[in-house]
């Protein structure tokens, strides 16, 4: 684990931002279609000539209408095509909202980008696909990796582990409430409609050890993921997917199982990261271009 530092590479970054003012990343709303059901979602389109790297960035849930915490724009301007979306039964996306759909959201999201008309309309390098999110998205990003092995390079942001996750809601009452909370508001507000058996409370009813093994990231699929080039980024100050709770527990688990290319870089902020956004744009960018994994 590090905290952040910035390599040539970081520093030739920054740099392009100055540049990226007078080339500033442009941006398309896009439908993506999943057996049926139409996911509302962006592409924000580096200013480079040429086919670019391109990253599928996820967000946090229920997540928002438009770029996740401003990191999709601030790639682009860096030379990194980014999809975002927004997942189905949340916002204007079709569907009902499941941790089982949302993979099968990504799934989509890896067919649209494949499609020869759009890798022609947004010029991308099919060679140089990356995969990432922030909280409940780097989570989502890791479990989908597990049953991907093609996905060598995965980014997370102070990722959700959904085992660890709900063994705490189970077990920590004042935890539960908070969390019913923000679900019976977000359904009430119709930001969120569920999937059956998909909500939290029904979740811990069935018991973590009848949950999707994939979503218990640390405890089941650190052997598999240990193979695997990965970027996770933490905040000091986190009080949702803590340090201490969180990051270096997996940071740990991959390292017993003697993981490569693992690193874990660290910002002193928050959960929403709002003081150090470019720096955490930086330092993904970074990654990409030193260390490109190839799907």
């Amino acid at each position: 684990m590090k905290t952040a530092r910035f390599s040539v590479t970081a520093v030739l970054f920054a740099m392009l931002h100055f540049v990226a003012l007078c080339q500033t990343a442009g941006s398309e709303d896009i439908t993506i279609e999943r057996d049926g059901i139409l996911l509302k979602g962006r592409f924000y389109l580096s200013p480079a000539t040429g086919n670019s790297p391109t990253a599928i960035l996820l967000s946090g849930f229920p997540g928002g209408k438009t770029d996740v915490l401003g990191i999709g724009r601030l790639l682009a301007e860096s030379g990194i095509h980014v999809l975002t979306f927004q997942y189905c039964g949340t916002h204007e996306s079709q569907g009902l909202t499941s941790f089982d759909n949302h993979q099968k959201d990504i799934q989509a999201a890896f067919d649209f980008i494949r499609k020869p008309e759009n890798v022609s309309r947004f010029r991308i390098d099919t060679n140089l696909i990356y995969l990432g999110g922030w909280c409940h998205g780097g989570g989502m990003a890791l479990a989908y990796s597990v049953n991907h092995p093609e996905i060598t390079s995965v980014f997370s942001i102070v990722g959700n582990d959904f085992g660890e996750f709900l063994r705490l809601y189970i077990s920590v009452p004042e935890m539960k409430v908070i969390v019913d909370e923000m679900m019976d508001n977000s359904t009430a507000r119709g930001v969120t409609r569920w999937e059956e058996g998909a909500l939290p409370i029904e979740m811990a009813a069935a018991g973590v050890e009848n949950m999707n093994p994939i979503f218990d990231i640390r405890e089941k699929n650190a052997e598999t993921l240990a193979r695997k080039d990965i970027l996770l980024i933490c905040a000091w100050d986190d009080e949702q997917v803590t340090v201490e709770q969180f990051m270096l527990p997996l940071y740990r688990a991959l390292k017993k199982e003697n993981a490569k290319n693992l690193q874990m870089i660290s910002f002193q902020d928050v959960h929403h990261f709002p003081n150090t956004r470019r720096d955490v744009a930086a330092q993904i960018a970074d990654w990409i271009f030193t260390a490109p994994g190839r799907l």
